[in-house]
This record gives C-alpha cells, sequence and structure tokens, in this order.
C-alpha cells in the first residue's frame, strides 16, 4: 500500500511540475477582456446568409481573401499557395507565388499585389509571374504579412499579424494566430509601404494579431481589425488628427479577421469565429492560461464554426449584420463586394460562397 502511495504521489507531483514548469511558446500577458455582450443589437442573430450558394473551387481550398480583376475576374488566394481565377463559375490556376497568400488587391497597372504569410509582399503581373515586392523591414525578413490596402498613388498598407509567432513555424497561420492570440502581447504592426522608393513607415505597433486592413474612399483614413482584441482601429491619414488613431469598433461578438471597401463608402468585415468564454475568463489570469497551452490540444481554447459578417461605415455604425446560423460555410473571413453579389471569403472548404444582392 504504501509503495503504491508512493507512486501516486510521484505521479501527481510529475504532473503539477509538468502543468507548472513545461515549456511553451506563450508568456501570456494580463489584460481585461471586455464583456461579451453576445449577438444582440446590432449583431442580432438571423439567417440572411442562408441565401449563399457556393462556386466549388476543387482541387483547391480555403479562400482566405478576393479582389475583382482589370478584366473583371474574380482573383483569391488558396492554401495550397495558389491564386486562383473565376470567371462564371470556371475556375484554374492564375498563378503560384507558393507559401500562404492571405490578403490579395488589384493595383492601378492591373497587377496583383499579394501579402504572403511566409514571403512578404509579392506582385503578380497580368500574366501571372510573380516578383518579391518588399521581403525584409530593416534588414529583418518580412514574416506573417496579413492583409493590404492599395491607394491610388501606389502605396500598399499592410499588416503585420504577429513579430513572434511565424505562421511558418506553428503548422500555419491558423496555429499562430491561437498563439499569439493566448499571449495577448502586442506583437502585431501597420505599415504603409512606397514601391517607388522602397520606403517602409510604421503606423502602428502593439495589436493584437493585426489583421485586416481597408482604406477610405477618400483615403483619409486606413482601418486594422484588431482580432485578439475584438476591435477594428481606425488611423487618420490626412486633416487636423492625422498620425493618430482611435477605436472605431470595440468589443465585437467574435474574432475580426478581413476588412474590405464596398460600395457607398461602407467596408465589410468577417468574423472569423465567436469569442471564447474561457479565454475572456482568464484573461487577466497569465499563468493559467500558459497552464491550459500545456495541456492536450483538444482541450484548449479553440475556433466554433459560425458564419457572420457584418458592414459598416466610417464612423462606427453598423449598416449589415448578416448570419448562417446552420454555419454551411463557417470561418468567414470577410467579403468582397462588386456590383451585382457578395463574395464571401473563407478559411476553410473548396467553395466560395456567392450572395446575388437581389436576394438580400
Amino acid at each position: 500500500m504504501k509503495k503504491q502511495l508512493s507512486i501516486a504521489a510521484s505521479l501527481l507531483a510529475a504532473a503539477v511540475l509538468y502543468l507548472l514548469a513545461w515549456p511553451v511558446p506563450i508568456e501570456p500577458v494580463s489584460w481585461q477582456a471586455p464583456e461579451n455582450k453576445g449577438l444582440v443589437d446590432p449583431f442580432e442573430i438571423n439567417d440572411r446568409l442562408q441565401v449563399a450558394r457556393g462556386i466549388s473551387i476543387e482541387p483547391f481550398h480555403g479562400p482566405e481573401d478576393a479582389t475583382v480583376g482589370v478584366d473583371g475576374r474574380i482573383y483569391a488566394t488558396t492554401e495550397s499557395g495558389r491564386v486562383i481565377q473565376i470567371q462564371n463559375r470556371r475556375v484554374r490556376e492564375f498563378s503560384n507565388p507558393g507559401g500562404r497568400p492571405l490578403g490579395i488587391e488589384t493595383d492601378q497597372d492591373g497587377s496583383l499585389v499579394v501579402a504572403n504569410a511566409y514571403v512578404g509582399l509579392q506582385r503578380i503581373d497580368r500574366d501571372g509571374n510573380v516578383t518579391l515586392l518588399l521581403g525584409e523591414i530593416d534588414g529583418e525578413a518580412l514574416y506573417d504579412a496579413n492583409s493590404l490596402a492599395i491607394a491610388k498613388d501606389g502605396s500598399v498598407f499592410f499588416s503585420v499579424s504577429s513579430t513572434r509567432f511565424r505562421a511558418l513555424d506553428y503548422e500555419g497561420t491558423y496555429g499562430a494566430s491561437v498563439l499569439d492570440i493566448m499571449e495577448h502581447g502586442g506583437n502585431g504592426r501597420l505599415y504603409v509601404f512606397d514601391p517607388g522608393s522602397g520606403a517602409v513607415r510604421l503606423l502602428l505597433d502593439g495589436l493584437n494579431y493585426a489583421n485586416g486592413v481597408a482604406l477610405s474612399e477618400d483615403e483619409s483614413f486606413v482601418l486594422v481589425s484588431e482580432t485578439g482584441h475584438y476591435r477594428v482601429l481606425k488611423y487618420w491619414l490626412r486633416g487636423e488628427r492625422a498620425g493618430s488613431s482611435a477605436v472605431l469598433l470595440e468589443n465585437l461578438p467574435g474574432f475580426p479577421d478581413n476588412l474590405k471597401s464596398g460600395a457607398t463608402g461602407r467596408f465589410w468585415l468577417g468574423l472569423v469565429a465567436p469569442r471564447n468564454d474561457l479565454l475572456d475568463r482568464l484573461s487577466d489570469r497569465p499563468l493559467l492560461r500558459k497552464i491550459i497551452q500545456r495541456l492536450p490540444a483538444f482541450v484548449r481554447p479553440k475556433a466554433v464554426p459560425a458564419s457572420h459578417i457584418i458592414a459598416f461605415d466610417g464612423n462606427g455604425v453598423v449598416l449589415e449584420n448578416l448570419h448562417d446560423p446552420s454555419a454551411r460555410f463557417p470561418m468567414l473571413t470577410g467579403v468582397l463586394e462588386t456590383s451585382r453579389a457578395l463574395y464571401l471569403t473563407t478559411l476553410l472548404g473548396n467553395q466560395l460562397p456567392r450572395i446575388d444582392k437581389r436576394d438580400l
């Protein structure tokens, strides 16, 4: 009996030592998560996304972001590192920038600019040829470029999600994002890059997983979504407040992902997953967050499938709120709006959901 008790005590001591001392990648920072009010006005649940119909993009998966080319076709980034072209539901590989292309936008000259999490900023010409636009900043390799917006003068505003957790090192962008959000160390940044001169300027740092980027129609301000802080920030580029920033949307009911400029001055935002109650409760308990990181993956906080997008104006007024309770197309990252349709980008699956505006 004494031997059994000794073995049990040794096992218990080993388990406690493991939970308290086993090395993990994160050094959690204490913060106070805002109270999650849930899906209340203006975010109440509805079924407006159920009119979406998927465009098959097989054999490709994970259309994270999309843009309209100068030829009127849709171009989307995919999990395999390819950029695909979609015309009348016909899909083909357009280019192979490799890595994990995330954000994509069309430049004035008709080329595509891609934020590639493994490489940096890339340019794809109209024949599909890829060149590296920006691969380092101040002598350091540029990793985890996420989203971008292009000004009329060619300046590229782009986010770096995390300077600590590289997607290349943590089984892709999802794995790296989970670690950065668990740590909450303010590792994200917003930059502007001038391709003509090669100059790069830091606009904002200390962001908790910097994600979507969008420019206002008059280019007087730029927006960036801060996934780990459930909010969208506004940075003024012109006027009396130039160089300053403020919170535009806060205490969102989900994790904000891509931002995209839409029609009539509005912005679209994908809420890629609902907030996690456990993660919020432990926001001011960094030691417990570290202990949780030592537990098996299946018991750690994880994204719950949902389908939720919103649109809002430059003053932060929510204009559109669309859900699908059945989450047929889960983990929606954002929206590409054209004159006739909304294309819903997503982290998962082999379909690009589309909504005809006449059905809304």
